[in-house]
């Protein structure tokens, strides 16, 4: 362990002897529900005091800050010595590891999982010394597809029916282009063959390699292994049998109805017929933690994170079909703020669970997607509220996906239900409006895209009352996305980007 890396360390251990002894902690957790979410992981960020910056180096200078970053943890451990070395020691053993992450924060692993209750408890008092901006449970975001139940299960072609997005219309004009990448923070990927034209390498990012199940953790591989988790291995996720399934090829998926490969006489086609995917693994088994997810979103974008090689690739769109029930917290906000200061878009899924919208589509400035059906309803299982930007087809989508219930087998085709379905269409409308117009910025397009919605027919569970719209403001319409990206913006100079 480098002498920074322990200083930090000791740092977050130092914090957490403030939190209960930990038979308090198992207390908390006996008290809990027995399907209460299980946190392992915390997430700390540290303040750098501006009259600690060196004025002989840049702020963004790795050097500069991991020095600064030393000088600030060694004066909170010597104000700490005071406490007693027995609840030091306790502290010190429910520290598994600790490493840094993007955004200057560092995330700290437990020994053992507890409750949410304790963890709530535990970043309440990390969050109260004056050294911390911040510090919260890692929370594990998972896949948002809605079971395959036959109350969802309605077959319908977006082309050409009353929920459709109009993508044939908008192809008149656009088709996409190779110059726009687009991030797919996902599962990964299968090379299928109707898919596999459009796929850069991409990165693997999923830390911890029981729930990687490729072998290890981080690596340049964003292959999709199979997802499946067996009883044995959901009870060691939460302790619970909740995540029992089988593979999902979710990344495969959601990257299909994105830019799978057009008139080559298999399949279907995706939203984008040229395009650059850029597959970004980010969940595993039982899901994947919100560090994982915010390091991949930087990198994705082309920002820098710890201990990964640059991203030669950098993406103008980063879909996020995944979530949590959990509000969006500080460490997703501030990587969804860094991510469109870089000048791209993130497009997330809504969620699933018929209630409000969680992280990171609750997260200021992510465009969130509802999901609807062929006669433009909600769709059942649709998060829902006044934080929907618009609503997109999410029922019965048919993509690229493969047929092993575990390992990889033979590529096929699966139609899926969910917000993880909308999202990829709203991500491929807006790869059109970049196709025609690449100085966009995200602001732009989300204006753009917001005004060029479709209003839900009359009588539509999405339709606007007064008291404003369960859906967004209206259905996606690629073809009107187009035609609006087309016009002068109300910024002038065609929405130029600042920093590209």
């Amino acid at each position: 362990m480098t002498p920074a890396r322990c200083i930090t360390y000791r740092f977050v251990v130092a914090l957490l002897s403030l939190a209960p002894a930990m038979q308090d902690t198992r207390a908390a957790e006996t008290a809990a529900p027995a399907l209460a979410e299980r946190v392992s992981q915390f997430i700390v960020k540290v303040n750098m005091p501006a009259t600690a910056q060196s004025t002989q180096t840049s702020p963004t200078d790795p050097d500069a800050h991991a020095a600064l970053a030393r000088r600030v943890i060694e004066r909170v451990l010597a104000e700490g010595t005071e406490r007693s070395p027995a609840r030091r020691r306790r502290a010190a053993d429910t520290i598994a590891d600790i490493r840094a992450m993007s955004g200057g924060a560092h995330v700290a692993t437990l020994v053992a999982p507890i409750s949410d209750a304790a963890a709530a408890a535990i970043a309440k008092r990390l969050q109260a010394q004056p050294e911390v901006e911040y510090a919260e449970p890692d929370y594990r975001l998972h896949r948002q597809l809605a079971p395959t139940d036959p109350l969802y299960a309605q077959q319908w072609a977006y082309r050409d029916a009353m929920g459709a997005a109009r993508f044939e219309t908008a192809w008149q004009t656009a088709t996409g282009s190779a110059d726009v990448v687009i991030a797919v923070a996902d599962t990964g990927y299968r090379p299928h063959p109707d898919l596999a034209a459009h796929l850069l390498p991409g990165y693997d990012f999923v830390s911890d390699p029981f729930f990687a199940n490729d072998g290890d953790g981080r690596d340049p591989d964003a292959s999709d292994p199979g997802d499946w988790v067996t009883a044995e291995e959901s009870r060691r996720c939460d302790g619970t049998d909740l995540w029992v399934s089988n593979s999902s090829w979710h990344g495969t998926h959601v990257a299909g109805t994105i830019g799978a490969v057009a008139n080559n006489e298999i399949g279907g086609a995706g939203g984008l017929w040229h395009t650059r995917i850029l597959p970004v693994r980010v969940l595993g088994k039982c899901g994947g933690p919100a560090s994982d997810i915010i390091d991949a979103m930087r990198w994705a974008v082309g920002l820098p994170v710890p201990g990964v090689p640059d991203n030669p690739h950098p993406a103008k769109i980063v879909n996020v079909s995944l979530g949590t029930s959990q509000p969006c917290s500080h460490a997703m906000q501030e990587a969804i703020d860094d991510v469109i200061a870089r000048g791209a878009s993130v497009v997330a899924a809504a969620g699933n669970s018929g209630a409000e919208v969680g992280e990171p589509a609750s997260c200021r400035g992510a465009i969130a997607v509802a999901a609807i059906d062929a006669k433009g309803e909600k769709a059942a299982f649709s998060n829902a509220g006044a934080r929907i930007d618009l609503g997109a087809p999410g029922v019965g989508i048919l993509s690229t996906a493969n047929a092993g219930l575990t390992a990889p087998a033979e590529d096929n085709y699966k139609r899926n239900n969910g917000t993880s379905m909308a999202a990829p269409h709203v991500s491929a409308a807006i790869g059109l409006m970049l196709a025609v117009d690449p100085r966009l910025t995200p602001e732009s397009i989300r204006e753009k895209l917001v005004s060029a919605v479709r209003r839900y027919p009359d009588g539509s569970t999405c339709a606007k009352t007064e008291t404003g719209s369960l859906c967004g403001a209206g259905m996606l319409d690629a073809a009107a996305a187009v035609e609006a990206a087309r016009a002068p913006s109300r910024a002038g100079n065609g929405g130029l980007a600042s920093g590209g």
